[in-house]
């Protein structure tokens, strides 16, 4: 990611609206969403190198139902179901099974995976977040919620032993 970060302003922004929307700053300050993670407080941000996808798709498919989302400037599609195993061929990672969630992924793309945990408008809000070179998110997984819009007990633990281990 070769691009002019004016840190300051990230800072700022995201100071002014600390439980906002990343991509809403990455777009305002004319910058990749990485270039927005990198400057989160201390303890929102886990990075880890993508060429553990693997492990952490691994870890991500005993999760049960989450919430797989892509979201790009033209869209913010959000599919819940489990993640499937999935198996390389042909230069993508292939995810088919019992599950809404399913395609074909260039998991050679991804340079780095972001484990998230901050506040998004007022609420705690967890997640595993994929990125490509360009500093882009590929998709993200989410934490789900209950009725109660709380967030599930099990995955957050699985989700908080996720981060605890890539952290140390």
């Amino acid at each position: 990611m070769n691009i002019a970060v004016d840190v300051e302003k990230i800072r700022a922004a995201l100071a002014a609206k600390p439980d906002g929307v990343l991509e809403a700053i990455a777009r305002q300050e004319n910058v990749p969403l990485r270039a927005v993670l990198s400057e989160l407080p201390a303890g929102e941000a886990v990075f880890v190198d993508g060429a553990r996808f693997d492990e952490i798709w691994g870890e991500l498919t005993s999760w049960g139902n989450v919430l797989f989302l892509i979201h790009t400037k033209d869209i913010v599609a959000e599919v819940e179901g489990s993640l499937p195993a999935g198996t390389h061929g042909q230069g993508y990672f292939n995810i088919h099974g019992d599950s809404p969630i399913g395609g074909h992924i260039r998991a050679a793309n991804c340079k780095e995976i972001f484990l998230i945990d901050r506040l998004f408008h007022g609420r705690r809000s967890c997640s595993v977040q994929f990125f490509n070179g360009e500093g882009e998110s590929m998709f993200k997984v989410f934490v789900r919620r209950d009725k109660e819009r709380n967030l599930l007990p099990e995955q957050l633990e699985k989700f908080e032993a996720l981060k605890a281990r890539m952290a140390a």
